[in-house]
């Protein structure tokens, strides 16, 4: 709990039950109610929803094409934010008037610990694609470079080991950020310690987030499609998401 008498009043409706600073199994089912759940969250503020959308599309997408520190920027500071909107959906969880300046909460509230996150996660990435450059040999970054339709598909393997690669290192880093956020900014807990108290939240919760993900999927393909526009609807509630599965999992019922 906070030490901010004002923060403290804020967090009571949230900490109502025991927290749970490793997570606890939740039943499979519960992958989908953490979206219908969140439904609800993302309706009560609809416009606020689709501004800070925007807002994140500029930051996220538009400015990291003018240069590599953008880019790299944006990865470090994505936790920040993160925690902000787990804050708006906080608000709105409680029934309360949420503001679009608490996205830069993260800003004001536990910096370092969130900063650190997106440095750990930065990091990380630049081993990952180390390791696989090593594992896979520099052919496969030899992909830019290729002048034709019979040289790609002579990397067809090697791509496929790469992105098999991709995909098994990245998944313990997404479990060690996925909660990281909420767990600094509600509870004070340090990087490191938040890392791994996502990372086994997630880990505790395999199955009810295949569940998560196989009932996101469609949602995603059909929000792709009209030029992406979907996504104005479909990120806000897959972020508010987040917050109820932390919400369902990190505390008693």
């Amino acid at each position: 709990m906070s030490a901010n008498p004002e923060a403290a009043k804020d967090e009571t409706i949230v900490l109502r039950d025991a927290f749970v600073p490793h997570g606890r199994t939740v039943p499979f089912e519960n992958g989908w109610a953490w979206i219908a759940v969140a439904w609800p969250i993302f309706r009560r503020a609809i416009g606020l929803w689709i501004g800070i959308a925007l807002t994140l599309l500029i930051i996220f997408l538009a400015l990291p094409n003018f240069s590599f520190i953008f880019a790299v920027a944006s990865v470090i500071v994505a936790p920040v934010f993160t925690a902000g909107l787990m804050i708006v959906s906080r608000t709105l969880d409680q029934g309360g008037e949420p503001q679009y300046k608490q996205l830069f909460a993260g800003f004001k509230n536990r910096f370092g610990s969130l900063l650190g996150v997106g440095v750990l996660c930065c990091v990380a990435t630049a081993a990952i694609a180390l390791i696989i450059g090593v594992v896979t040999g520099a052919s496969v970054y030899g992909l830019v470079h290729a002048t034709s339709v019979e040289a790609v598909l002579a990397l067809g393997a090697t791509l496929l080991l790469a992105a098999l690669l991709f995909f098994a290192l990245s998944l313990p880093i997404a479990m060690a950020i996925w909660f990281a956020p909420a767990l600094i900014v509600f509870h004070e807990a340090g990087t490191v310690e938040a890392m791994k108290g996502s990372f086994l939240g997630c880990l505790r919760n395999t199955m009810p987030f295949l569940l998560y993900g196989i009932v996101l999927l469609i949602p995603a393909i059909i929000a792709t499609i009209p030029f992406a526009l979907g996504w104005l609807v479909l990120a806000p509630v897959t972020v508010a998401s987040i917050y109820t599965s932390y919400r369902d999992i990190y505390f008693t019922s």
